[in-house]
């Protein structure tokens, strides 16, 4: 949920590290508690992406902590983004990285509305990223996105596919999101 009140980058940066995500959007401060469930996912897909990526040195994996500016000067912070090796050059030391992501990697929250999802969809397809997915737990299902019509449903027994981004990555949406139970 955003805030009415707008934050300095300065105060942004103060923020306490409480497991939260924070994000500035349109000038607001918008705050994502996302839960145990959240995080087992983006934990299990980060394994998956970081030990592809690095075996085959294709470039940088990155937590919700990387925090980019994209063109409009929202500072977004996907839970799990890949940039090409050599793009983050000369960013050491930088508090945010004024580039766009190759792939942006977002998980349903509870709280996140489905108009705030394809905002923030649109917003970095809009910057450049050249692919990104949704990924919804609840439903053990996902989208890939490479522009705004250019759009993939996953069903739960479908698969993550890298395309040209991660060559030759893919991966089934049941070992991110785990199996259904009986219950479900």
């Amino acid at each position: 949920m955003a805030t009415t009140r707008v934050i300095s980058d300065e105060e942004l940066l103060r923020l306490p590290k409480d497991g939260n995500k924070y994000e500035l959007v349109d000038g607001g401060l918008r705050v994502s508690p996302a839960g145990w469930a959240h995080e087992r996912v983006v934990a299990r897909l980060m394994g998956r992406v970081s030990v592809w990526v690095e075996a085959r040195g294709l470039g940088d994996v990155l937590g919700s902590n990387a925090l980019y500016v994209l063109p409009g000067g929202n500072k977004r912070a996907p839970d799990l983004s890949f940039v090409v090796a050599g793009r983050l050059d000369g960013a050491a030391g930088s508090a945010w990285l004024a580039l766009a992501p190759d792939l942006a990697v977002e998980v349903v929250s509870p709280n996140d509305s489905a108009r705030q999802l394809l905002d923030t969809v649109g917003e970095y397809l809009g910057a450049g990223v050249r692919l990104v997915w949704v990924i919804d737990p609840e439903r053990r299902s996902a989208a890939a996105y490479r522009s705004p019509t250019d759009v993939r449903e996953i069903g739960p027994g479908g698969s993550l596919d890298g395309d040209d981004v991660l060559p030759g990555f893919v991966c089934s949406l049941s070992e991110i999101v785990g199996e259904p139970t009986a219950a479900q």
